[in-house]
């Protein structure tokens, strides 16, 4: 879907804060209200905006680590195990990569048990050969929000 310039300043706004209403949108876009609800149904329906969330501080909810996984799976059963892998509710994202590795994993945990359950569980799915996991010291900057 190619994004004009009034499609780019909606998702600008509506990525600053998603509660915008369409009449706030429209003041800061200098739009109509109309010209706002129809471009967000349009970017909705061609699945550019796939829906609406709140950003969490995850550490306040006690996820004091960050870890970065990368994993090598064999027999080309790669896809099939990145499924199984997306399934487990503390990663937040599997990537398919090129290198020494096949898949990055991304994911979450409040104890270092919790990290260790999960190392055990990726290397017990029948595909996976190794894992490599590295634990996050710091976020410098964690934010999906672009344009």
């Amino acid at each position: 879907m190619e994004l004009n310039e009034t499609d780019q300043k909606i998702l600008k706004s509506l990525l600053e804060d998603a509660r915008f209403s369409s009449r706030q949108i429209a003041k800061n876009v200098g739009v109509s209200v109309g010209t706002v609800l129809s471009r967000i149904k349009k970017m909705e329906d061609e699945g550019l905006i796939k829906g609406y969330s709140v950003i969490i501080d995850h550490e306040k909810l006690g996820y004091q680590l960050t870890v970065v996984t990368e994993i090598t799976v064999s027999k080309g059963k790669l896809v099939e195990t990145e499924n199984e892998i997306a399934k487990i509710s503390n990663v937040c994202s599997v990537y398919d990569v090129t290198g020494l590795t096949d898949a990055i994993i991304v994911a979450k945990f409040k104890s270092r048990e919790d990290l260790g359950h999960f190392t055990k569980r990726l290397l017990a799915l029948p595909f996976i050969e190794r894992t490599n996991t590295h634990v996050v010291l710091a976020t410098v900057k964690e934010n999906f929000r672009l344009l």
